[in-house]
């Protein structure tokens, strides 16, 4: 798999994890799946890094954004 790929999965998944974290905190409940889902994004980013020669900056993040939706349209 593309590490762009990986990369941009494991970004989104977190962004959307923080929501769901901090929605089952303030119900009072474990925020069990939104914790697997952060482990999981986490994960893909940590391996998109090491996956890709030289690695990510942060000025790289926006481009590999334009590359996987360019693979897909």
């Amino acid at each position: 798999m593309n590490s762009d790929l990986l990369l941009v999965i494991g970004l989104i998944l977190g962004v959307f994890s923080v929501p769901s974290i901090i929605s089952s905190l303030s119900d009072g409940r474990a925020p069990r799946v939104a914790a697997f889902t952060l482990i999981a994004a986490g994960s893909l980013v940590v391996y998109a890094i090491q996956t890709r020669p030289g690695g990510y900056e942060l000025q790289d993040i926006p481009a590999a954004f334009v590359r996987v939706l360019a693979m897909f349209i």
